[in-house]
């Protein structure tokens, strides 16, 4: 696979989830020695915030028998899986035609996923649940893709085509997600131009996504499937085929020699701050379909925590980021700014160092419990449940402008 990412050294070292750990430990030990702008680790209160989230997975998964952190897990609801139901009445050729709508699902569904806002609800006309956030993002994403609203072949409803996505507009995401000035959805025209954007990117490069009938982002699932050496594939790989497949959808992002750097921005003194949440949590989303249609996908700890709100309010809410200036939970910030790009960073390093506390609260060893499961089973749950203790309504500590494309 070439592009200009592998002609631009200084790009593609931002480019990886490698990239994306190496500056948030660069970030931490700033943060150590009490120089780093806005931010303070009480590192004492570490222990404590392990506990917390120890307790939670015992309670929500007695038996520790823990699912990877995915969006799978957003498609079930009180115990019953959505999605199984949908895939299990479809009749696709073999396992390779199924992971392909996999991947199309989750693609979509992962760039819709962007925060929802405090207000907003989804109501299902078919099971009767109404959901919100994250959750509800996921059920409207799904009905929208069972339904064919992705799909340019009318006969085969579950996948998304480049003809499909090219057409939404954002009436139509109005419509589907149920969006109106009674129930608002955060960033509506950005996310529709997301997958406008996803849709040139997909038409526009037939080596990365192109199958025999019609360009579609369940494509990168042969280019994956191809790189995996004797069956195995490393979780990190999924991440940079991601972002250089995905990297000119995102709109209004940092350039460097001409290649898109997607989720990463400057921040003075610090050089670039690669984060990459949702790239990382689609591939995340893609390790089960590989994993299903028989590619084996190692190193899953290859991929770092997510810079997202729920895993960061986590910290600042159990007192281990402390912001310099107190007011600075008061006031709204936009994703670009550099107490927000260094408070994600920061965040990344504290999951990397809170998981080893987990994993001894719960006597369990890194093998068996990876951070895919610390973040699952804990973290991202534990930062909603203590939101919901701290503020009425459970929103995060830090308000952020979002344009739906980063949170």
């Amino acid at each position: 696979m070439t592009s200009k990412i592998s002609e631009a050294d200084p790009a593609r070292a931002l480019l990886s989830a490698g990239a994306v750990r190496a500056k948030a430990d660069e970030l931490y030990a700033i943060a150590l020695d009490d120089t780093l702008e806005h931010w303070r680790i009480d590192q004492a209160a570490l222990p404590a915030c392990g506990d917390y989230v120890a307790a939670l997975v015992r309670k929500r998964y007695p038996g520790l028998d823990i699912p990877f952190h995915a969006r799978w897990r957003h498609f079930v609801f009180g115990g019953h899986d959505l999605w199984a139901d949908i895939a299990g009445n479809a009749s696709w050729r073999d396992k390779h035609e199924r992971a392909r709508a996999e991947f199309d699902l989750a693609i979509t569904s992962v760039l819709l996923d962007a925060g929802a806002g405090a207000n907003w609800r989804y109501a299902d006309s078919v099971s009767g649940m109404i959901a919100a956030r994250s959750e509800g993002l996921a059920l409207a994403s799904l009905r929208l893709f069972e339904w064919g609203g992705f799909s340019a072949d009318p006969s085969n409803p579950l996948r998304a085509d480049a003809e499909a996505l090219a057409r939404f507009d954002a009436k139509e995401l109005a419509d589907a997600f149920q969006a109106s000035d009674r129930n608002p959805l955060t960033g509506l025209d950005g996310r529709a131009r997301l997958l406008n954007r996803l849709a040139a990117q997909v038409d526009a490069n037939a080596a990365l996504f192109a199958r025999a009938d019609r360009p579609r982002p369940g494509g990168l699932y042969d280019l994956l499937r191809a790189r995996a050496h004797g069956g195995a594939l490393p979780a990190a790989d999924i991440v940079e085929v991601l972002l250089e497949a995905l990297g000119p959808i995102w709109e209004n992002r940092p350039q460097l020699g001409g290649v898109p750097l997607g989720d990463c921005w400057p921040a003075p003194g610090l050089g670039y701050v690669p984060l990459h949440k949702l790239s990382q949590w689609l591939a995340y989303s893609l390790i089960e379909p590989l994993q299903r249609a028989g590619v084996d996908v190692v190193e899953i700890d290859g991929l770092t925590g997510l810079a997202e709100y729920r895993n960061g309010g986590l910290f600042i809410d159990m007192g281990v980021l402390i912001p310099r200036e107190a007011e600075a939970l008061a006031l709204a910030h936009n994703v670009a700014d550099p107490l927000v790009v260094t408070w994600r960073s920061l965040t990344v390093a504290l999951l990397d160092r809170i998981a080893p506390l987990v994993r001894d609260r719960l006597g369990v060893g890194a093998e068996d419990f990876p951070l895919a499961r610390v973040l699952e089973g804990g973290t991202w749950a534990a930062g909603r449940a203590i939101a919901r203790e701290k503020r009425d309504g459970g929103g995060p500590p830090l308000l952020i402008h979002s344009d739906g494309t980063v949170f």
